[in-house]
């Protein structure tokens, strides 16, 4: 399939590794112009090199700290200086710390609410004008199933994964008369250093090995495994290319089918 992708500028946060570099790829492999962002400066440059040498494609690394607005700032100069547009932006950012709620302080609330809801504000404030001046655009964000099935220790990030997903539909309302798509993408359990850090706090806390609790997740999946970062990132091209160009304002798991709610 032909995703219409071929010389689209797409801008992924948070893609040096895990569920970013996995979209990124995949765009970067249907012809997109692709800058990516990430905290550390080592891993996103050795990520475009990565995908540099895979594809022979343009990729633009850029030091990224989500929770900077100035930071932000950046990237999108950087990138319509090297680019000169945007037409697809991937809103994401590392999560907040596991923890329940007698774990937290007010510093720790803000924290969160500045990494995770207030960064995806600030990135689609940043390319709005961008893609309005192109006539359009489209935007992903990604959540976690949390937001439908919160996850007891991860309080911080089902709350403002909630938000991020609300941000995302009342978008999705907002900018369609402008041909500009806004979705949602929920992980479930997909093999990524963040999920395996999750799996090894679980396997301390319980007092068990960590291979015993990864088996004890992974019975829980209805596909009986954790995804890959390479069939999330399929899916999050897609709905950023022309080919999905009749669907704006959902929010989809890529979770094996363990999620048990029905919307």
């Amino acid at each position: 399939m032909d995703l219409g992708l071929h010389g689209k500028v797409a801008m992924v946060a948070a893609s040096s590794k895990g569920l970013g570099f996995g979209i990124a790829r995949e765009l970067v492999k249907a012809g997109a112009l692709v800058s990516i962002g990430a905290r550390t400066e080592a891993e996103v440059f050795d990520a475009a090199d990565v995908l540099i040498e895979e594809t022979e494609a343009e990729v633009l690394p850029n030091v990224l700290d989500a929770a900077d607005p100035n930071s932000i700032s950046r990237w999108v100069e950087n990138t319509t200086d090297a680019f000169g547009g945007v037409d697809a932006l991937v809103v994401n950012a590392g999560g907040p710390p596991a923890g329940k709620f007698d774990d937290f302080d007010d510093a720790d609330w803000e924290k969160a609410f500045n990494l995770t809801l207030m960064s995806s504000v600030r990135m689609i404030r940043q390319v709005l004008p961008l893609m309005r001046q192109a006539g359009g655009g489209s935007i992903l964000t990604i959540t976690s199933v949390s937001v439908k099935e919160p996850i007891d220790f991860l309080l911080l990030s089902n709350v403002m994964r909630s938000g991020v997903t609300s941000l995302a539909k009342s978008l999705s309302k907002q900018l369609a008369p402008e041909n500009i798509r806004v979705n949602n993408l929920m992980p479930g359990r997909i093999d990524t250093d963040r999920v395996q850090s999750l799996d090894s706090m679980n396997a301390e806390n319980l007092k068990r090995p960590v291979d015993e609790v990864k088996a004890a997740n992974e019975a829980g999946i209805p596909l009986g495994r954790y995804g890959t970062i390479e069939e999330f990132g399929k899916l999050g091209a897609f709905l950023l290319s022309d080919a999905s160009s009749y669907i704006t304002g959902q929010t989809i798991a890529v979770d094996g089918g363990s999620v048990n709610t029905v919307w």
